[in-house]
C-alpha cells in the first residue's frame, strides 16, 4: 500500500479520443517520471512553463472544513480563475498529506496527466483525512463504517466525505454541484467509502487498487498469512502516532540493511520483532497481534459489507501485477457490480501498484514487455472520459465496456459485458506423476513429498535485496524449480493458445507430519527452450518461467478463517482456495507450470508448522514438516482455470 508523489515533464497534452480508430502506441498524454516513494518527502522540480500557466489560471485556497462532530479537516482547493461557466469538482482524500502546504505553494499536478483536468478547468480538491497531517481528530486505520447512523454526531469516512462535499458545493464559487472522487490504494479505500456517502452531488467515483480486506487478500494479510516485509516497513513509518497536526513527514530510514531475507530470518519470531522494533508504540501493529484470526475487528474494517444501494457511477481500476491490492480491485468491482450493475465499470491493466496513475508508461514489468504504453492508454481512454461524462454531462465519451481487461501474453485489450466472461469453460490441470500435468484425474496411486524447514524458507525472489520489489510479480521462477522443497508440474508443449480469464482455484489434497503448514501455489508461463522466433517478439530468453499468479494460504484456515483447525498428522485433508483472477494467454509452444511450496519469505511470515499462536510463539516452536501432495483418483489435486474456447 505504498503511495508515491509522481511528477513528470509534460511537453504537450493530447485530448482523449474514442477507441474506434485508436492506436495505443500513439496515445501519449505526458512523459511520466517516477521520483518519490512515501519513505521520503516529495521534492519538486523548478517551476516550468506549465507551472507558470497553473499559477496564472488557478487560485489556491486552504480551508479547515468542519465535520458534524466539530472536528475540522485540512483541505487544499485549487480554483480556476475562469468564470465563464460553472466547473466540476474532482476530489481526493488521503492519509499521505496534501503537500505542499501554503497558498503560495502549488502541487506539481501540472506535470502529470492531471494537467488535462487543469486545462479543462476542474476544481481540484485534496484533503488530509481525520487525524493525519494538518487535519484535526484521531486517526484510525481502515476506519470502520457505521452500521447504524442514528446519532447525528457520529462519524466515519463516509460522513466525513458527505460533510466535505456539502461544504464544497455550498461555499466554492462557480461550481456545478457535481463531484468526482478517486484515489489509489489507501485513497482508493476512501473512494470506496465516498461511494457509500449518499450525497447527491457525488456523481462519479473511481476506487483504484482500493484497500479492501486486510485479512483475506490486501496488503498485510493474504488468506491469514502476514505480509511481513510490507507490514514491517510500512508501519515502522506510517504507524507512528501523530500527537498534533503537522506538516512534517518525519519518516525513518530503512533499518534492515541490504539483505532482507537474512535480516528477518535473524530477527526471529514475530514476538521478537515486535519487542525489538515496535514495542507498544504503534497501535495497529499491536492490533495485528491481538487479532490473529478473522473476527469482528477485521470484518468491521471491510467496506464491502456496506455496498448495497449505490448512486454514483463507479469505475474500479487495478493492476494484474499489483503486489499490494490486486485482491481489492477484483472484489470491489464484484461488490459494486452486484449493487449497481448498469453503472459499474472495471479496468484491469498489466500494471504494478499505481502504475496507471503516473508511475511509468505501463509498457513493461521486469523482463516482460506489453507492447504499448498501457498507462497512457488508460488515462486517455478510460479515466479522463469517465469523469468528463459524469461531471460535465458530456454524452460524447465512450468508456469501453463493463469489464475492460488487458490480456497479457497476447498483449491486447479486451472488452467484456461481464467478468468473468460468460463463455469461459473450466479447465482442470491435474497434478500427475513425474512432474507432469494431466487433463483428467490420475488412475494410479501416488503422492509427491517435500520437507518444509522454517530455518531455510523458500525466498520469493532469486537475488539479494533490501526491500520488496514490484518486478517479482512476473519474475523468472527457475530458481525455485531447482529447490527440493518446491514441487514443480508442467503440461506438454501447448499446440494452441490457451487464454485464462478469471479466478484460479487451487484444490490440494495433503497430509502433514505436523499440525499446520502454509501452501503457496504459483501459475507460471514457461517460454520455449530454444532461441527461435519468440526472441523476435521481445520476450525473455528461452526457458524463462514467468510468474503469472502466486498466492499463499495458511492451512489452519482451510475450513474457516475465524475458527482455525489443526491438521491431524498423517491424515489426508483438502486445502482449497482461490487465487486472484488472471487474464493471460499461454501461447502456442509454451507450457503451463504449477509450483507448490510452503514458504515465501520474507514476503510472508514463517509458519511454525505447529498449531500455536504464531504471533506469540517461541523460536523453538518452529519445526520441519514433511508435506505430501496427493495425485490419485480418490485425492485428485488440481488447479482450475477458466479458459476461453478457441
Amino acid at each position: 500500500m505504498r503511495i508515491i508523489f509522481a511528477i513528470s515533464k509534460s511537453s504537450s497534452l493530447k485530448h482523449y479520443s474514442t477507441k474506434s480508430n485508436a492506436n495505443p502506441g500513439h496515445r501519449t498524454l505526458c512523459t511520466i517520471i517516477f521520483l518519490l516513494f512515501l519513505s521520503c518527502p516529495p521534492i519538486f522540480s523548478q517551476y516550468s512553463q506549465d507551472s507558470l500557466w497553473f499559477r496564472q489560471h488557478y487560485t489556491k485556497m486552504e480551508k479547515m472544513i468542519p465535520m458534524r462532530d466539530g472536528i475540522k479537516l485540512f483541505t487544499s482547493i485549487y480554483l480556476p480563475k475562469d468564470l465563464s461557466k460553472p466547473h466540476p469538482i474532482l476530489m481526493q482524500r488521503t492519509p499521505y498529506s496534501c503537500y505542499p502546504y501554503g497558498t503560495d505553494n502549488y502541487a506539481a499536478m501540472y506535470e502529470t496527466y492531471w494537467n488535462y483536468y487543469l486545462r479543462d478547468n476542474y476544481i481540484i480538491v485534496k484533503q488530509d483525512v481525520r487525524g493525519r497531517f494538518m487535519s484535526e481528530g484521531t486517526y484510525e486505520d481502515i476506519r470502520p463504517l457505521l452500521t447504524v447512523k442514528k446519532d447525528k454526531t457520529a462519524t466515519d469516512e463516509s460522513t466525513d466525505t458527505y460533510d466535505t462535499v456539502d461544504w464544497l458545493i455550498n461555499n466554492l464559487p462557480n461550481n456545478n454541484h457535481k463531484v468526482g472522487i478517486f484515489g489509489i490504494s489507501y485513497p482508493g479505500f476512501y473512494s470506496t467509502t465516498a461511494a457509500l456517502a449518499g450525497h447527491p452531488a457525488i456523481k462519479a467515483v473511481s476506487p483504484q487498487a482500493p484497500v479492501t480486506d486486510w485479512f483475506r487478500g490486501d496488503d498485510f494479510h493474504h488468506n491469514g498469512a502476514l505480509a511481513l516485509l510490507d507490514g514491517f516497513s510500512f508501519y515502522l513509518n506510517f504507524g507512528r502516532p501523530r500527537p498534533k497536526p503537522t506538516k512534517e513527514f518525519n519518516w525513518r530510514s530503512t533499518i534492515f540493511g541490504p539483505d532482507a531475507y537474512r535480516f528477518f530470518l535473524d530477527a526471529g519470531t514475530l514476538m521478537d520483532i515486535k519487542n525489538k522494533y515496535f514495542g507498544d508504540s504503534i497501535r495497529f501493529w499491536k492490533d495485528l497481534y491481538a487479532h490473529p484470526n478473522l473476527d469482528e475487528f477485521w470484518e468491521a474494517r471491510n467496506p464491502l459489507h456496506h455496498v448495497k444501494k449505490v448512486n454514483p457511477a463507479i469505475m474500479v481500476v487495478g493492476g494484474l501485477f499489483d503486489a499490494e491490492d490486486c485482491f481489492g480491485a477484483w472484489h470491489t468491482y464484484q461488490a459494486f457490480a452486484g449493487a449497481n450493475p448498469n453503472n459499474t465499470t472495471l479496468v484491469m491493466g498489466p500494471w504494478f501498484h499505481g502504475n496507471w496513475g503516473g508511475r511509468g508508461a505501463g509498457d513493461q514489468l521486469g523482463d516482460i514487455k506489453f507492447g504499448s504504453r498501457t498507462s497512457d492508454w488508460y488515462q486517455n481512454e478510460f479515466e479522463i472520459p469517465f469523469f468528463k461524462k459524469y461531471l460535465q454531462d458530456d454524452p460524447t465519451p465512450t468508456i469501453g465496456n463493463k469489464a475492460n481487461i488487458f490480456v497479457t501474453g497476447s498483449n491486447k485489450w479486451h472488452y467484456y459485458n461481464e467478468w468473468p466472461p460468460r463463455d469461459v469453460k473450466e479447465m482442470k490441470l491435474y497434478l500427475s506423476e513425474n512432474g507432469n500435468i494431466a487433463y483428467s484425474p490420475a488412475i494410479t496411486n501416488g503422492f509427491d513429498q517435500y520437507t518444509s524447514d522454517p530455518a531455510h524458507p523458500v525466498p520469493y525472489r532469486s537475488d539479494i535485496s533490501w526491500s520488496r520489489n514490484r518486478e517479482y510479480m512476473t519474475a523468472d521462477q527457475r530458481f525455485a524449480s531447482q529447490r527440493p522443497d518446491v514441487l514443480t508440474y508442467q503440461t506438454d508443449i501447448l499446440n494452441q493458445d490457451v487464454t485464462a480469464l478469471g479466478p484460479v482455484i487451487a484444490d490440494l489434497y495433503t497430509s502433514l507430519s505436523t499440525t499446520d503448514a502454509d501452501f503457496v501455489v504459483k501459475i507460471i508461463d514457461v517460454f520455449p527452450d530454444a532461441f527461435n522466433d519468440y526472441k523476435a517478439e521481445n520476450t525473455p530468453m528461452g526457458g524463462y518461467q514467468m510468474l503469472v499468479r502466486g498466492e499463499i494460504f495458511r492451512g489452519r484456515y482451510r475450513n474457516s478463517f475465524s475458527q482455525p483447525k489443526a491438521f491431524k498428522p498423517g491424515k489426508v485433508e483438502q486445502v482449497k482456495y482461490a487465487l486472484p483472477d488472471i487474464a493471460h494467454t499461454f501461447k502456442k509452444g509454451h507450457r503451463i507450470m504449477i509450483q507448490i511450496q510452503s514458504s515465501w519469505f520474507p514476503l510472508f511470515d514463517r509458519n511454525p508448522q505447529q498449531m500455536v499462536d504464531i504471533y506469540h510463539c517461541r523460536k523453538e516452536d518452529f519445526v520441519k514438516s514433511d508435506i505430501r501432495i496427493y495425485r490419485t483418483k480418490a485425492y485428485p489435486s488440481s488447479v482450475s482455470l477458466l479458459v476461453k474456447p478457441n
